[in-house]
């Protein structure tokens, strides 16, 4: 017969013809599971003549190297991913194993989006027991289908019958071994691909897909899942700050969480790493499988050995574990293979208590190097009997190692654990570690950790002034050695934090008082603190559209601790001669804020993709923030070139507006050189920080130093300056991230290197307590509560003191030997207008070296939040103003 005699119309004219014979066969409640995509049509007729409910099950082909129609493999969905690899073509084709985890997760992610897009978060069908009928429009080869059938075995399928409007007479031989029933309307013997026998044979879209799917009410909820009710949580999560890709498994209630460091160009989507992952999840372990690079680095191979920069992605995601509500609690491992296990090990000994276990497969821990030592979490390392070279390199560092420690060697096994039951072994031995050790070691965050017994902390805290109560007029008096300096610059470690807005107008307040300080320069816009200098002065105000300090973030001055250091001022200055008044000033370079208001507002009229990177670029603008988005990588878009000279037009005409509300008043001659000074470096600025360049943080720096100095020249040479602003500023760049890493400099630098010895930078910092914040750009303020530091941080060192409050001054003798101690860098904490617990290491910690950094360091174990004031209107605003709205 000739067998091209039989062709379909389309696929629905096969699921037709197929169905009857399938409904002659009377098979019990059967389930229909299709191949998509173009198995679903034929399965919807098949499903609707038979009353069973429909499902899909997605197959991935892996094409082996240099012919892609060859199956080297495949790869089905399911709770568990499975893998058939075919091993004849995989020695035959050369491929090796870089190559296959490659194809492997090229068609995972494949199967992911297709599952995404056709199931959704629907319960699926459960083939436990079942007899299941596997749906194709037809096969050639019959890769997919043998993986579809091996995983629906895997899955407790009953029995199995494949049906298949066409297929070649030896796949379909070769499927008889697999299946309990083959049928096959038209079995081939000249078979000349799949799409000869169909009239229409056109490629299924996704769209046309999901309609055919919803057209059979897939799936039936009427269908028992009661099986299903234990089935692990699953869900994609995105890393901050990078937003790296991962996967989150939680079964129900969970022993611990199990976060997994790949390595050596390996993917969380490594069969190996998945099949490891699911052994874990079946002992009641939650799971994050994550891709430590993104995929720009992954384009560079030395990334994959950079340990440090692996191991700070480890931290990352630890971070974002400890701030998810489901999962914060769970006392966290670490496993690592390849160079992914020392980066897991430098993690733990940064993390400390936070990690209750570790495990290295097949790892090389020993480049984890001195970072071994400060190891605590009890660790084990996972060899081959095979891997020679690794098995020495692992010797060497379990020697290194201080915390509990072991060492299992896998008989048989090589360095990727591919010999038959190794990998299962291997598996074992993590499951029985993390099931002794993985017990909560978190120490309650409301309560600060026990003082470390050891010669630092008692050193610090030998070297430590104790300081009395803010209300205490003695704790200003401890500042009377800065007395005699040209510039005392105040810092702060948050924008938002009420102890520091109170100790520096204590310890200004006194400089006034007792050592004729006599100008007040603050991290302000120029405009906006004019007003304060006015009200203090008790000069007439002209009418200033929009109000000072309206911009976000209103609360970083208008709040009630400043308010009450201007009242000071203002009584301050009328007692004393008008020639003699303290004077206010604002350093900032025009108004950083309300420039970047317009561009928002602009760019949401032109451009709203634009405006949303311009957003979260701005949400980071920090010399401390390690995310790429501080710095505008993503901005240099076409969206943004096309607005940057209309919008820097705008911030232009922004400035000559409020310069000539600056000019209606006296000092009109400074004013007016300051203010073209101003309009000489707009253009510049509003550039570079356009489009988040660091030469922005120089400009601002430079021009903040710039017009201190042209206020002390103005003032004379007897006049002496206050400073305020953030310890980002203040404390000198050369000795940390900013200076050493990325060329920046602040401030506090400038003045070491104009004034020497006679300016004095004083940082500020806390360990616990609430802090006034906002979790993005131009959002409202939030009171959030601060997370206890970092073990490896200078604030556990000054929590550890167990002292409330104190000082330390490095020019004085008591610090003498505390200098090489706190010189060392380390991690210090820098808290802006923006706060974002879940991220703190990346976007909040930087490295310094805290005695070079500043001459003197303020402490407070616990502090609390600013108190904003109500924008309100006033009916006594020459009293209010510039508080009273």
């Amino acid at each position: 017969m000739d067998e091209f005699a039989i062709r379909f119309m389309d696929r629905k004219d096969a699921g037709q013809k197929l169905a009857e014979q399938l409904a002659a066969m009377g098979l019990h409640q059967p389930l229909v599971f299709a191949l998509p995509r173009g198995g679903v049509p034929v399965g919807v007729e098949v499903a609707q003549t038979l009353a069973a409910p429909l499902d899909v099950v997605l197959v991935r082909k892996i094409g082996a190297p240099g012919n892609a129609e060859v199956a080297l493999g495949a790869i089905v969905e399911g709770d568990e991913v499975q893998v058939v690899i075919n091993e004849d073509i995989r020695r035959r084709s050369g491929a090796d194993t870089e190559y296959f985890e490659s194809a492997y997760a090229e068609q995972l992610a494949e199967l992911e989006r297709r599952r995404d897009r056709y199931v959704g978060d629907r319960k699926r069908l459960n083939p436990k027991g079942r007899t299941v009928v596997v749906v194709d429009d037809g096969l050639a080869t019959g890769a997919t289908m043998k993986a579809a059938l091996t995983a629906l075995h895997r899955n407790g399928a009953a029995r199995i019958v494949v049906a298949l409007p066409v297929a070649p007479v030896q796949a379909l031989q070769e499927l008889a071994g697999l299946a309990d029933d083959v049928v096959c309307l038209v079995p081939s013997t000249e078979f000349r691909g799949v799409g000869g026998f169909y009239h229409d044979f056109h490629q299924l879209t996704d769209d046309e897909t999901v309609a055919l799917l919803g057209q059979a009410g897939f799936p039936d909820a009427s269908v028992d899942r009661s099986e299903n009710e234990s089935t692990p949580h699953k869900r994609k999560v995105e890393i901050p700050p990078l937003g790296l890709v991962g996967d989150l498994v939680v079964p129900k209630d969970p022993r611990g969480i199990i976060l997994f460091a790949h390595g050596s160009g390996s993917s969380r989507l490594s069969p190996r790493n998945r099949q490891v992952a699911s052994r874990l999840n079946d002992q009641g372990f939650a799971t994050l499988l994550f891709d430590l690079l993104t995929p720009t680095e992954g384009q560079d191979r030395q990334n994959v050995f950079d340990i440090q920069l692996l191991a700070e992605r480890v931290v990352e995601a630890a971070m974002w574990v400890a701030s998810e509500p489901d999962i914060a609690d769970l006392p966290l491992g670490l496993f690592g293979a390849s160079t992914g296990a020392a980066a897991a090990l430098v993690a733990a000994a940064e993390l400390l208590n936070r990690v209750a276990a570790v495990v290295s497969r097949g790892g090389r821990p020993d480049l984890a190097g001195r970072h071994l030592q400060h190891v605590t979490a009890p660790t084990l390392l996972v060899v081959g009997s095979l891997d020679h070279e690794v098995i020495e390199l692992n010797k060497g560092a379990l020697s290194d190692l201080n915390c509990t420690r072991q060492m299992q060697i896998v008989p048989g096994a090589g360095h990727l654990f591919e010999e038959s039951g190794t990998l299962d072994t291997a598996v074992g031995h993590a499951a029985n570690w993390f099931d002794k050790h993985l017990v909560s070691l978190q120490v309650n965050p409301a309560e600060p950790a026990p003082p470390l017994a050891n010669p630092e902390i008692q050193a610090l805290r030998a070297a430590a002034e104790p300081l009395p109560a803010l209300n205490d007029p003695d704790f200003a008096k401890s500042f009377d050695r800065f007395g005699s300096h040209r510039v005392v610059l105040l810092g702060e470690a948050s924008h938002g934090t009420s102890e520091f807005y109170r100790a520096r107008a204590a310890i200004t307040q006194r400089l006034i008082e007792k050592h004729g300080f006599s100008i007040v320069a603050v991290e302000a816009d120029w405009p906006d603190a004019a007003t304060v200098d006015r009200h203090i002065g008790q000069i007439a105000q002209p009418e200033m559209q929009p109000p000072p300090f309206s911009r976000f973030p209103t609360w970083m001055w208008r709040n009630s601790e400043f308010q009450a250091f201007t009242d000071f001022l203002r009584h301050h200055n009328s007692l004393i001669e008008t020639k003699d008044r303290v004077r206010f000033y604002g350093l900032d370079l025009y108004n950083m804020r309300a420039s970047m208001a317009a561009v928002l507002d602009y760019l949401d009229r032109v451009d709203p993709k634009a405006s949303e990177i311009a957003r979260k670029r701005y949400a980071c603008l920090s010399p401390w923030s390690r995310e790429p988005a501080a710095y505008g990588r993503a901005a240099l878009t076409h969206g943004f070139a096309k607005c940057q000279k209309p919008v820097t037009d705008i911030l232009v005409d922004l400035l000559h507006k409020e310069l000539d509300y600056i000019n209606r008043d006296g000092d009109q001659f400074f004013d007016a050189a300051q203010n073209a000074r101003l309009v000489a470096n707009a253009k510049q600025y509003y550039r570079a920080m356009y489009y988040g360049s660091h030469l922005s943080w120089n400009l601002r720096d430079r021009h903040m130093f710039e017009t201190l100095n042209s206020i002390l020249k103005h003032a004379g040479p007897s006049e002496k300056a206050v400073v305020w602003a953030h310890n980002s500023h203040i404390g000198d760049a050369r000795f940390t991230d900013m200076g050493q890493s990325r060329g920046e400099w602040n401030i506090g630098q400038l003045c070491r290197e104009a004034y020497g010895d006679t300016a004095a930078l004083i940082g500020f910092g806390t360990a616990s307590g609430t802090v006034a914040a906002a979790s993005e750009w131009d959002k409202p303020i939030e009171f959030k509560t601060i997370r206890p530091p970092r073990g490896d941080s200078y604030e556990a060192m000054c929590r550890d003191t167990g002292l409330e409050r104190f000082l330390l001054d490095f020019g004085g003798d008591r610090t003498k030997n505390l200098k090489g101690i706190l010189a060392r860098q380390r991690l210090q904490r820098y808290i802006g207008v923006i706060y974002r617990p879940e991220s703190e290491r990346s976007s909040h910690y930087s490295y310094a070296s805290l005695s070079d950094q500043y001459d003197a360091y303020v402490w407070f174990n616990e502090t609390s939040a600013v108190t904003p004031l109500a924008t309100l209107s006033s009916d006594q605003e020459d009293e209010t103003f510039p508080f009273g709205l």
